[in-house]
């Protein structure tokens, strides 16, 4: 739906109410997140999922669900099993075993009524090169057979909402990384989808660039868009994520909100001591503390223990100590291993 508010479009989602105030101006009520999952709506509904390429085994029992207007995070290491599951959920990958729901419906009945009532965003520039940032819109609107009027409406609206406007005439190659991500968020919004799926949508972006994609993401999950994403930056995963399932060789490993994660998994605290000496190792083994020693370093996983901190402070920090707090990208570090992935 589209009002003009001094002079600019103002794009308003199925999710939002308009109320006309007295004063000539509008006031906008958002659909209110439910903190709790299981009081809102499920868009999607996976139970033991299972892909296999002949005898290889890509997804093995992996379930999980995602509710009405939250940003769910599906994160593993490469080959962990991301990219098989998020095709299966809008059908383009069947499944070997296992149940895929989404808005309620079979994937394998419902799976061209689920397809116009999502956006996919992939990880490759898939926009049309010969094409002008405004054309790029209004032949994508063509899939979801939207008429001209419409699509012309929700193009003008969306290159507003993702700052465009000045570039619609450009081609694709004439843009920078940011704003090509963006535009790529802009067509996949074209017809007004209830469900997002985002794989990797801030590679190679500038820090600039990226915040600018994350501020989106989170005004158009509280317009009551539902965002399914992968990411290998962790950061991004803890500060869009409401919830999120890391997975590894096609299975579950934890699931759940980051700082519950971080709480469960790493503590609060960690330490990291390099060129550490036999004499820490001592008094973590008297401490029983929870750690891992890669020879030149030891990472202890403190937890909410100032005393700790303190003793190995002025005890064991004959060379560089570093005192921090945990993350989420330790958490998934812990859980998958450091070594390298082919």
């Amino acid at each position: 739906m589209r009002f003009v508010v001094c002079g600019k479009p103002l794009l308003v989602s199925r999710h939002e109410a308009i109320e006309p105030r007295s004063d000539g101006f509008f006031t906008i009520h958002t659909t209110q997140r439910m903190s709790d999952e299981k009081t809102r709506p499920l868009v999607i509904e996976a139970r033991a999922l299972r892909k296999c390429f002949g005898a290889f085994t890509a997804v093995e029992d992996i379930s999980f669900s995602v509710a009405r207007g939250e940003i769910f995070g599906l994160l593993g290491p490469n080959g962990a099993g991301k990219t098989t599951a998020i095709r299966m959920i809008y059908g383009f990958s069947p499944l070997t075993s296992g149940s895929m729901r989404v808005f309620g419906q079979d994937i394998h009945d419902g799976w061209r009524n689920i397809r116009s009532r999502i956006g996919v965003c992939q990880q490759e520039n898939t926009l049309d090169p010969d094409l002008s940032v405004e054309q790029n819109l209004l032949v994508f609107a063509g899939y979801f057979a939207l008429s001209r009027k419409t699509a012309v409406q929700r193009t003008h609206e969306l290159l507003a909402y993702f700052a465009l406007e000045h570039k619609k005439e450009a081609k694709v190659g004439e843009l920078s990384g940011g704003m090509i991500r963006r535009l790529m968020l802009a067509r996949i919004l074209i017809n007004d989808p209830e469900l997002v799926i985002l794989d990797e949508p801030t590679t190679g972006l500038d820090p600039q660039s990226r915040h600018q994609v994350w501020d989106k993401l989170k005004e158009l999950r509280d317009r009551g868009l539902t965002i399914l994403l992968t990411t290998h930056y962790m950061e991004e995963a803890s500060w869009l994520c409401d919830r999120l399932l890391i997975v590894d060789r096609g299975r579950v490993l934890v699931e759940g909100a980051p700082q519950d994660l971080i709480q469960a998994h790493v503590g609060d605290s960690i330490i990291e001591v390099d060129q550490p000496e036999p004499a820490l190792r001592d008094f973590i083994a008297a401490q029983d503390l929870a750690h891992e020693d890669f020879g030149g370093r030891i990472i202890i996983y403190s937890g909410q223990r100032p005393e700790l901190e303190r003793i190995i402070r002025e005890d064991y920090c004959a060379h560089t100590c570093t005192f921090r707090n945990g993350t989420l990208e330790d958490v998934f570090l812990r859980l998958t291993g450091r070594g390298l992935r082919e």
